[in-house]
C-alpha cells in the first residue's frame, strides 16, 4: 500500500471505523494511551489529559441536490465525480466539515483535523476554549445538536471558517506518505 491508495481507503471509511482510524492516527502521532473510560478516547498520561478525537474528510459540495427526479443522478455522480479537495485549492470551493457529538465535559482536549486530498491537517483545543456562539466562540460552537441532547454539541469547519482554525488551533500537517509510515509503525 502506498500513500495515495491509504488516502482513497480513509476516504471510503465510514463512521466508526473512520473513528477508530483517527484514534490510533493521534494515539501514535501524541504516544497516548487508549481511554480508561468509554466517554473519551484517549489518555495523555504525561499531563494527566482526556483526550477526545474528531476528524472529517474534506469534499467539495455536491452540486446537484437530491430531488425524486435527480435520486438517481446523484448516486451515480457521487461515485463517478472525484470530490476530494486539495488543501492549496481549499479556498476556491465550497466544504462543510462537522465535528460532531463533542461533549466537553467528557475530555479536557480536543484532537480534531481535515483529511484534504493531499494531507491531513490536525487541531488541538482545549476543552474550555470550546464555547457557544453568544459566549464569543471563535469555532462557532452549538451546544445543540439534536433535540433534548444535553451536553453534546458540534461545530462545522467550512471553506469561510478554516483560515480561523488555521491561525489559532493549528497543530500539525501529516503528509499520506507520512500517516502510512505512522500507522505501520516505522
Amino acid at each position: 500500500m502506498d500513500g495515495e491508495k491509504l488516502r482513497d481507503g480513509i476516504f471510503a471509511l465510514r463512521t466508526a471505523r473512520f473513528g477508530k482510524v483517527t484514534e490510533g492516527m493521534v494515539e501514535r502521532l501524541k504516544r497516548d494511551t487508549k481511554g480508561k473510560s468509554r466517554f473519551y478516547d484517549l489518555d495523555d498520561v504525561q499531563h494527566q489529559h482526556k483526550i477526545e478525537v474528531k476528524f472529517s474528510v474534506v469534499q467539495k459540495k455536491a452540486e446537484t441536490m437530491i430531488t425524486e427526479e435527480t435520486v438517481l443522478q446523484c448516486i451515480e455522480e457521487s461515485v463517478a465525480e472525484n470530490r476530494m479537495v486539495a488543501f492549496s485549492d481549499w479556498k476556491q470551493h465550497k466544504f462543510d466539515c462537522n465535528i460532531q457529538q463533542v461533549k466537553r465535559a467528557e475530555f479536557d482536549v480536543l484532537y480534531y483535523g481535515l483529511f484534504f486530498s493531499d494531507c491531513v491537517k490536525i487541531f488541538r483545543i482545549e476543552s474550555q476554549d470550546i464555547k457557544r456562539n453568544s459566549e464569543g466562540g471563535r469555532i462557532n460552537y452549538s451546544d445543540r445538536q439534536h433535540k433534548g441532547n444535553k451536553g453534546e454539541g458540534q461545530f462545522h469547519i467550512t471553506h469561510r471558517k478554516l483560515q480561523v482554525h488555521l491561525d489559532h488551533y493549528f497543530d500539525k500537517t501529516l503528509s499520506f506518505g507520512e500517516l502510512y509510515d505512522l500507522l505501520a509503525g516505522k
